[in-house]
């Protein structure tokens, strides 16, 4: 690691000496002012400086000089956020937590896509479904945020399937292919006409793999139709289709890692491997909905939207043949009203309700090499989950802005099992309502230095995969978790929004922890184990050192820095039927992450992009007996932009991903039955491709 920092510090030195004297030469007026960052997550659109609370913001230009085959690397980039990729196409997520509770896929943590939440009522979300090139802003919430979105202690994350700041039509389309087999194209259509706007994507991805048995393949087309037929009023259809097919090699030991890191699970005495079973994801999901805004006059406004969504899944495994078939279907909507501004005080006030039922088929069956078997278990799940809302904001003598939110939350499940009892009835289980409330301010102490404090409680329910685990016993027992979390920071800009800087540090207590046991037969089931302490520290900071400008040799020197520092372990009740782990460091947590990254415009318009991670090592299991070791990525790409004519645009871009080398690996199997914790990352790769607006 301080060879690497040695090394960009050097760079860095070098490049700024020799920008800073064509910098000096440079008028004033040919330096490019940046518009100030603006978030839409509180339900109307704000500048960031003065929203009190942990909020990342990744931006169309962020996503543009990121891999576009995943959304791991540019996730990554944002302090307290987590993300891993196992196997092509296999996502985990955690904001500000462990990925203990998540075996596979993305749970305690609620995403929404426009107005409409991607995350079912069974907490299940499927953001492996979405191409990155279809998304153009992503907005992350950190933390327990459920008091206007519902149960999760985790947080937030809001996607925007269109990018608001291209305002005319265009047509464009990219392909890039690179190391393992690699090929990704895309094609985009925004048509706007008079009050009508029209967005169209499609995709299609596919990866060889790193590993044995881990093809990956990707059809994706979204669309979204934009009327707007009043001055501020807008209605909208949106949706995607997206079919998934993705290979899973499996976890290794430590001596098969070191042996032979490529090769797929292997088979034992008691158990075949991942190619004998063909071991795999196979998800078709079909997402819509309409989001209809409306404004009865200049204080009062409406949002309603509507959705629903079908998921055809299966997933032959080691164990079994899992096929799951699931309908969601719920409205979200809130009312707005904003007071008459006075002088020295500013105020409004949202109201609104989201209720979701997503009914669940979950059937089980023998896998013989990779064809369903005979019948095992045949279970039917229905989930209801709803809640209100209410926020009250106001900002006080233009310095002090204060929040006060809360969510009434309700949520409950009917199981029957078809096969091989043969019910002809559904049990019932219902949790107690939950009231989560958050209060937050922010201190306006100069206009380019806010401070901000705020308090919330988390909440999180069993997800359908919890409740009926892979042993395929349905567990009524199974508690929410649920916590308290505090926190206090700042932001600091400076008057041109060049440089901006925000630091946070957070106490979160969880109690009735959700997490994985496995069985002899490495099926797993859930229990609450307990509490976790979890503190942290993160800051992000962003500085165009050397501003963007149209002469010198150096167009532009960014930096972007994000520090992740925390100490999370388990409390002194936390513990299994055989242990204790009181004061062990919390299972899949790297205690510490740095993300630094440089983004150079040169003339001609040329550009390179370097960008290096550090992860410290990672506990595996949760006695703290197996580590993955810490790790250096070091990635870079680099690009020309030639214009066309008018707004049309071709862009040529190589990149390079671990350029170190690394032998590492991006997704642990933590706590895995035979110390098979290990899937192993792709070591030096290449790729390149190419854009065309028009």
């Amino acid at each position: 690691m301080v060879k690497i920092y040695t090394i960009l510090f050097l760079s860095f030195t070098v490049v700024s000496g020799v920008a800073a004297q064509n910098q000096s030469a440079n008028p004033k007026d040919t330096v490019k002012q940046l518009q100030p960052v603006m978030i839409k997550a509180y339900l109307s659109e704000q500048p960031m400086l003065s929203v009190p609370a942990s909020v990342g913001v990744i931006s169309q230009k962020q996503l543009d000089v990121q891999p576009s085959n995943s959304f791991i690397s540019v996730l990554n980039s944002e302090p307290g956020v987590r993300a891993e990729e196992r196997s092509p196409g296999s996502y985990r997520l955690s904001i500000r937590g462990s990925l203990l509770r998540s075996p596979f896929g993305i749970r305690d943590v609620k995403i929404y896509y426009d107005e409409i939440p991607l995350t079912d009522a069974g907490g299940n979300t499927y953001l492996n479904a979405i191409d990155f090139n279809s998304i153009h802003n992503m907005e992350i919430l950190k933390g327990p945020d459920g008091s206007l979105f519902g149960a999760n202690s985790g947080g937030v994350v809001l996607l925007s399937p269109v990018n608001r700041h291209a305002d005319s039509s265009y047509l464009s389309a990219g392909l890039n292919g690179g190391s393992y087999g690699l090929i990704h194209e895309n094609t985009a259509l925004q048509n706007k006409s008079g009050d009508y706007q029209l967005n169209l994507n499609q995709a299609y991805e596919s990866y060889g793999g790193y590993r044995q048995n881990s093809y990956m393949q990707r059809h994706y087309v979204q669309a979204v139709n934009n009327w707007t037929y009043d001055k501020n009023d807008q209605f909208r259809v949106l949706g995607f289709y997206s079919d998934l097919s993705y290979e899973t090699p499996g976890g290794l030991t430590l001596s098969q890692f070191d042996a032979d890191p490529q090769s797929a699970r292997i088979p034992t005495k008691a158990t075949p491997g991942a190619i004998q079973q063909k071991a795999g994801i196979y998800q078709k999901i079909l997402f819509g909905g309409a989001v209809n805004e409306y404004h009865f006059n200049d204080h009062l406004r409406n949002v309603l939207s509507v959705f629903g969504t079908y998921v055809d899944f299966a997933n032959p495994f080691i164990t079994d043949y899992e096929n799951r078939y699931e309908s969601t279907y719920g409205f979200r909507t809130y009312f707005e009203y904003t007071g008459n501004d006075r002088k020295n005080y500013k105020w409004k006030t949202d109201l609104g309700l989201e209720w979701q039922q997503t009914n669940s088929d979950i059937n089980n069956y023998g896998n013989r090499n990779g064809v369903r078997d005979t019948a095992q278990t045949l279970d039917k799940i229905n989930t209801n989950q709803h809640f209100f809302f209410g926020r009250y904001v106001a900002d006080i003598d233009r310095n002090f802005h204060i929040e006060a939110a809360l969510s009434l939350n309700f949520y409950d499940y009917k199981f029957l099992n078809v096969y091989p009892n043969d019910e002809t009835a559904y049990t019932d289980r219902t949790f107690t309502p939950q009231l989560m409330p958050r209060i937050a301010l922010a201190y306006q102490i100069t206009n380019d230095f806010v401070w901000r404090a705020s308090v919330s409680r988390g909440y999180s329910t069993p997800t359908t995969a919890e409740i009926r685990p892979t042993d395929h016993t349905i567990n009524p027992n199974l508690q929410a978790e649920w916590g308290w979390n505090y926190e206090t920071g700042f932001r600091l800009r400076n008057t041109d929004e060049t440089m901006f800087l925000d630091a946070s540090v957070f106490y979160y207590h969880l109690k009735n922890a959700i997490v994985p046991r496995f069985n002899a037969d490495e099926t797993e089931y859930y229990i609450n184990a307990g509490s976790t302490n979890q503190p942290g520290f993160e800051v992000y900071f962003t500085d165009w050192i050397i501003r963007q400008n149209n002469l010198g040799f150096i167009r532009g020197l960014q930096i972007n820095e994000s520090l992740t520092l925390d100490h999370f372990t388990f409390s002194s009740d936390y513990h299994d039927a055989t242990n204790n782990y009181a004061g062990n460091q919390l299972t899949g947590v790297p205690e510490q992450v740095i993300v630094t990254s440089f983004q150079v415009k040169l003339p001609k318009s040329l550009y390179l992009f370097i960008q290096h991670n550090y992860t410290a090592r990672i506990p595996l299991n949760d006695g703290n007996t197996a580590y993955a070791p810490h790790y250096n990525l070091l990635q870079a790409k680099a690009g020309w932009q030639h214009k066309l004519s008018g707004k049309s645009h071709f862009e040529l871009y190589v990149g390079a991903d671990n350029l170190l080398n690394e032998k590492y690996s991006l997704g642990d199997d933590l706590n895995a039955v035979g110390n098979r914790y290990y899937n192993a990352a792709p070591l030096r790769n290449y790729y390149a491709g190419f854009n065309v607006v028009f």
